[in-house]
């Protein structure tokens, strides 16, 4: 199993780390109030333990569950703390009125990332057209993307662990595309799916 480390204590970072534990993985909680990632921490069960802000995590997948405003401001106060480890980002850059991205330009927050994260570490973009909630209670396609192969592979038995399929998308590039698809997702929760409960996913044709 994978020993993971969650920087956020929100609605995210609660339903991946409630089945990070489910699935048998070491789990760390980080949190800028100590208080939240102790009650997170201790509300996981499982051994989960609480971390220090800003500290060397203890996992050696980190995944990052911040608002998309958050992330890279984070992963560059953490800097030489994150060497080494495989970075996850899970955020979606979504204008105000969720018609849009955020950023103008054919980048994305894990791309933002990998501009601030250390050399020898590797990010991956991996959750973001997952919704919570089909997350908590459902088994959704993971989506992934990124550059390091190895990095890619630890991030999908992480994946598997949680009881869901990981597909990969290719490079980190891709991550950009990825963003889209979340807000494709919300489109069609808007409008022709109509609610939430669903998932993007792929689905095999085969002789």
């Amino acid at each position: 199993m994978s020993s993971v480390s969650i920087i956020g204590t929100g609605d995210m970072a609660r339903t991946i780390g409630a089945r990070a534990v489910a699935g048998g993985n070491t789990v760390e909680v980080m949190g800028r109030d100590r208080s939240k990632a102790a009650g997170l921490a201790k509300a996981l069960g499982g051994g989960a333990t609480m971390g220090e802000w800003g500290a060397v995590p203890a996992g050696d997948i980190v995944i990052v569950a911040l608002l998309f405003d958050g992330v890279v401001p984070a992963v560059a106060r953490y800097g030489d703390a994150l060497a080494g480890k495989v970075i996850v980002d899970i955020s979606n850059p979504f204008n105000p009125t969720f018609d849009g991205l955020a950023h103008r330009e054919e980048t994305s927050i894990a791309q933002e990332v990998a501009k601030v994260a250390p050399a020898s570490a590797s990010v991956v973009k991996a959750f973001n057209t997952v919704f919570r909630q089909v997350l908590e209670k459902g088994r959704p396609d993971v989506f992934i993307a990124g550059d390091d192969a190895q990095a890619k592979a630890g991030v999908e038995t992480f994946v598997k662990s949680l009881g869901l399929r990981p597909l990969d998308v290719g490079g980190l590039k891709m991550a950009h595309w990825l963003e889209g698809a979340g807000l494709v997702a919300v489109g069609l929760a808007q409008h022709g799916v109509g609610h939430w409960d669903f998932a993007l996913g792929a689905t095999e044709f085969r002789d």
